[in-house]
């Protein structure tokens, strides 16, 4: 881990005040993640680390829909490996699918989300990416608020940039 990175990434991202998250519950700290998902050269170095502990055999990478999928572009744009993006839910229109991209059966992903406090939106992800048939090896968290601890108790390996 990067010790340097998650440092400043923490630093430019925390704000304080009266929050609410997407769990419903209240904080008063937010990780607001488009302030390094939106800032060229801090998407760049964050997506040159991601790369750096994406583990040996994955053959795609994946994100749910939203502001992960700016990292998760990045990500594959540096290593060269196919990408899937997990809606919430199947839209009635079009290929109908959950999972866009390429996460065809057999895969071996490596799930990107960027703040993770209760793991359930990346969870869900990842359950939508097995039922398409393709195998969660490592789950990569930007900034890991205590949603790990849920997703590792899922049976998941799981890797962070940063924690708080």
């Amino acid at each position: 881990m990067n010790e340097e990175l998650a440092g400043r990434l923490l630093q430019m991202s925390e704000l304080h005040g009266d929050f609410v998250l997407s769990s419903g519950k209240r904080s008063n700290v937010y990780f607001d993640k488009f302030l390094f998902l939106t800032e060229p050269g801090m998407l760049e170095e964050l997506a040159g680390e991601v790369a750096s502990m994406i583990p040996p055999g994955i053959t795609h990478v994946a994100s749910p829909e939203g502001a992960a999928t700016l990292l998760l572009a990045a990500v594959g744009l540096r290593t060269g490996l196919p990408m899937a993006v997990v809606r919430k839910e199947a839209k009635g229109y079009g290929t109908r699918s959950q999972v866009e991209g390429y996460a065809p059966e057999g895969a071996r992903v490596a799930l990107i989300e960027d703040v993770s406090t209760t793991g359930h939106q990346t969870l869900n992800a990842a359950h939508a990416l097995e039922a398409a048939g393709a195998r969660i090896v490592a789950i990569i968290l930007t900034i890991d608020r205590g949603g790990a601890e849920a997703l590792r108790s899922e049976g998941y390996e799981v890797l962070s940039v940063a924690s708080q």
